[in-house]
C-alpha cells in the first residue's frame, strides 16, 4: 500500500550517517545520494531523508511516526542499540507489545531532529 515515506532532517550529512548506522540492523542501506536528499532501501529507496535547513526540531507531540519493518527482535533490537550509539534517543525499548487484535516487538527511537521512528516485528511464538 505504501511505497516510500521521507522525514525532513536540518543536516543532510550528519543525518545520513545516523540512518546509514541505525538502519543497517533492518538490512537498509544508501542507494541514492542526491545534493538535498538520500534515499534508503533493500532493493530500492523506500525511506527518505531530505534536507529541510531552517527547519526546527520536531514537536515531541506531533503524532507523527514511521514504523519499519524487521524481519526479526534481533533485527529490533539491533536497530534501538545503533540508534542509539549513533546519537538517537529512546522512545521506548525494545520488548513484546501486546494489544487486543495483534502481538508484535517493537522499538522506538527519536533521530536528531526529533522524527519518531521504530522498528517492528510479529513474531510467531
Amino acid at each position: 500500500m505504501i511505497d516510500h515515506i521521507s522525514v525532513a532532517v536540518s543536516d543532510l550529512k550528519r543525518s545520513a550517517r545516523f540512518y546509514e548506522l541505525a538502519l543497517a540492523p533492518l538490512g537498509l542501506s544508501r542507494l541514492v545520494i542526491r545534493p538535498a536528499t538520500v534515499g534508503f532501501g533493500k532493493a530500492y529507496p523506500e525511506f527518505w531523508i531530505n534536507l529541510r535547513a531552517g527547519m526546527t526540531e520536531a514537536e515531541p507531540g506531533s503524532g507523527m511516526h514511521v514504523a519499519l519493518r524487521a524481519r526479526s527482535t534481533g533485527e529490533v533490537d539491533g536497530f534501538h542499540a545503533a540508534a542509539l550509539s549513533a546519537g538517537g534517543r529512546s522512545d521506548g525499548a525494545p520488548g513484546l507489545r501486546p494489544h487486543d487484535r495483534v502481538r508484535y516487538y517493537a522499538a522506538f527511537i527519536v533521530d536528531l531532529d526529533g522524527n519518531r521512528i521504530e522498528a517492528v516485528t510479529f513474531p510467531s511464538e
